[in-house]
């Protein structure tokens, strides 16, 4: 198993952080793809195999906390390909929310 769980859509609400620059704000730390739910179904294959897929955004994925759960919020195709390489740990910004 790769990810705790493979969810749908975000169930917290909205933190108002948008771009990389907004996102630049919360420090990137370790995380375990295994403590992760996924807020996405599919994965764009294209993102996967892209050699430049963080060229133009943020080099880390994006993980937000709220009620005790990590959501994966951007950065799947990050976390699939740590996986495939057989790391279980995937450099985020974590942004940690009130419930």
């Amino acid at each position: 198993m790769i990810f705790k769980a493979v969810g749908e859509g975000r169930p917290y609400p909205d933190h108002g952080l948008v771009t990389p620059r907004e996102w630049g704000t919360v420090p990137p730390r370790q995380v375990r793809l295994d403590e992760l739910v996924t807020t996405k179904r599919t994965l764009n294959l294209d993102n996967l195999l892209s050699e430049d897929s963080t060229f133009y955004g943020d080099l880390f994925a994006h993980v937000v906390q709220w009620k005790g759960v990590m959501y994966l919020e951007d950065g799947l195709h990050r976390a699939v390909r740590a996986a495939l390489q057989q790391r279980p740990i995937l450099h985020a910004r974590v942004l940690v929310m009130e419930s």
